[in-house]
């Protein structure tokens, strides 16, 4: 009986679910959160930016996120730009070097449990109750993460893509790395990549 109980246990952890990442239904404003500092202001613009083109020029903004990170939670900066193409003026945040990628383990209970601590904080509403108000303040546009996907509007992660066949049931044979499992993706607008947002100035 423990050695079936022990596949089970495995094959739950190694496939993913429907949902890997949910927020919870109603986030509050968190004590502590820089976005608070500046709810009296008027919230940023809703952007999102598609990338078309590779540009590894560095942005100030990626820099800024990137030592905002460093300072404020556990993890490792994976890095920035990679020149990822899809098509004809179709490509991955990386490629305009928008993007951080930031190594936690999904399969790690510590890393897991700062992932969900540091996505709570960037998508919490302010004291004005502005939604999202850290991850707006900053010019994130998208966060991807265990097989889930958010981007900027949206309430709820839903599913990655890659992660998933067309009737919506999990992959069996999915890398950690493009599943997000070994990593989260923080894409940056525009303007946040610019430091042009208002938590940049």
């Amino acid at each position: 009986m423990r050695r079936l109980l022990l596949v089970f246990a495995c094959l739950f952890v190694a496939a993913p679910t429907a949902h890997a990442f949910r927020l919870p239904e109603q986030l509050t404003p968190l004590q502590g959160n820089p976005a608070n500092r500046l709810a009296q202001l008027p919230p940023d613009e809703l952007e999102h930016d598609r990338a078309r083109r590779c540009d590894p020029k560095a942005k100030p903004g990626v820099v800024r996120f990137t030592r905002w990170l460093q300072r404020n939670t556990r993890g490792v900066f994976w890095g920035s730009y990679r020149c990822e193409k899809w098509g004809e003026h179709e490509a991955s945040l990386h490629a305009e070097n928008r993007a951080v990628d930031w190594h936690l383990d999904a399969s790690n209970p510590a890393d897991a449990r700062t992932a969900r601590a540091l996505i709570e904080l960037l998508l919490a509403p302010d004291t004005a109750g502005t939604p999202h108000a850290l991850a707006r303040r900053m010019g994130l546009e998208e966060i991807i993460w265990d097989c889930s996907y958010w981007a900027t509007g949206m309430p709820q992660f839903t599913r990655y893509s890659p992660c998933f066949g067309k009737d919506g049931t999990p992959r069996k044979r999915v890398g950690k790395t493009v599943a997000h499992r070994d990593h989260i993706h923080f894409g940056l607008s525009k303007r946040g990549a610019a430091a042009r947002t208002t938590f940049w100035r």
